[in-house]
Parts: structure tokens; sequence; C-alpha cells
């Protein structure tokens, strides 16, 4: 269906659009700061617009949150991943080069969208090929350390999480993993292997998280919210 947008005074333009499969409303902040919010089909629109209002705290919160994860501005730098190290350095045009490990970026304007795109996408390919390379071969080791068993494993790029588990146990993890702590990432995937049994994250949950990280579920997991998910 067709989404209605109206323009809220504090948080900007909110989407609204109704959902048959919807049981109830549910309001989406997205990483670009929009805001979003389906409903049921026979909610009453003053009804939802009341939800909306009742929540403007919240929503500002999760606006500031994702403004936050923004990718920071684009500069000289060198990255050091687990198995490259790149070179974002001055050029006179867009280019790039890898050998041996090394890969090195040229920009000739570092304030323009094109550049940090160019940048942005070769970034995510380095992680794509080193999550491919590294991930299912620990998410292996750890099921077989603990005792899990797990279907499918994918790899994806994700604003939203670091990791999921379906109703079938497949397990998809976020190419952005990469960048995190060897200590970081294994908290991740023993987080989609728990819930191959636990499918929520109750006391049960966390209990076995503890269990297995050696009483230090909640800070690795505090640990992980510090960094973004986003590319750079």
């Amino acid at each position: 269906m067709t989404a209605k947008v109206v323009q809220f005074t504090q948080i900007g333009p909110v989407s609204f659009q109704r959902n048959r499969r919807s049981k109830n409303i549910k309001i989406r902040v997205k990483p670009d700061q929009s805001v979003h919010v389906s409903f049921p089909w026979y909610a009453l629109s003053g009804e939802v617009v009341n939800f909306v209002n009742k929540n403007i705290s919240w929503i500002i919160l999760q606006q500031q949150k994702m403004a936050a994860k923004k990718p920071e501005a684009l500069t000289e730098k060198v990255i050091k991943t687990k198995l490259h190290t790149i070179e974002i350095k001055k050029g006179e045009k867009l280019d790039a080069a890898a050998k041996n490990g090394l890969i090195e970026i040229w920009v000739d304007d570092f304030l323009h969208e094109k550049s940090k795109l160019f940048v942005q996408k070769i970034i995510e390919d380095v992680y794509r090929f080193e999550a491919r390379k590294l991930l299912p071969g620990r998410l292996a080791q750890l099921a077989l350390q603990f005792g899990f068993q797990y279907g499918k494993v994918g790899i994806r790029n994700n604003r939203r999480n670091w990791g999921s588990c379906s109703g079938r146990n497949n397990i998809s993890l976020n190419l952005q993993m990469m960048k995190l702590p060897d200590e970081l990432i294994d908290y991740i995937l023993l987080h989609e292997l728990v819930h191959t049994k636990i499918k929520n994250h109750g006391p049960l949950f966390w209990a076995k998280m503890d269990e297995i990280t050696g009483g230090k579920a909640r800070e690795l997991a505090k640990k992980v919210r510090s960094y973004s998910t986003f590319t750079l």
C-alpha cells in the first residue's frame, strides 16, 4: 500500500503505512534518521498519530543514535584489517591497486560523495572477502567446542544488526564484523549459536551466554554496541 507522509515538528517527516499482516503499531527509525510507522489495517489514523506523539522522546533518541553511527569523514588514513592493510591517500584521480595484502586507494576530492562511495565499496569488498574466508570456519570451531548445531551460513552487509539466526537455525553474519576485535567477533558468533537453542533474549539466554563466555556476556554486549555497522 502507498505510504502517507506527515511532517512532525520535532522529528521531521514520518511515513505511515497500513500493513494487513501487522497486529500492532510499529515505529522504525532508519539509518538515515527517517521514521517509518506500520500499523494494522483496522487502526484509526488518530490512534496511530497519538502513538507516535507518545513516543517522540524515544524516536529522537534513536535518531541521535543513528546520527552518531554515520560514517566518519573521508580522510587520508591507514586501515589494518584481519588480512590486509588499506591505505587511503591523496591522488590525482579516483583509483585503487592491490598487491601482496596491501590495498592502496587514491582520492582526488575527499569531500565529494562519489569519492566516499568509491572508498566505501572497496572497503566493503575487503570485509566481505575476509568474512567469507574467516567467519564460517570460526563459527564451526565454536559450535564444535560448545556443542551447537546450525544450518546454512550467510554473509551480508547489514546496517541493523551484527548477526541473526532464523527459525531453521540458518545463521546470517554481518561482514562489518571484520573490523571488530577477535573477542567481540567470537561473542557475536556465540550469540547466534545460542539462538539455535534459545530463540529469545530472556534469562535462560543470558545464563547460557555467561556460561560460555566466562560470565562476561553483558560486558561483551556493551563493547559491541560501541561499534558502528557502517563501513568507514
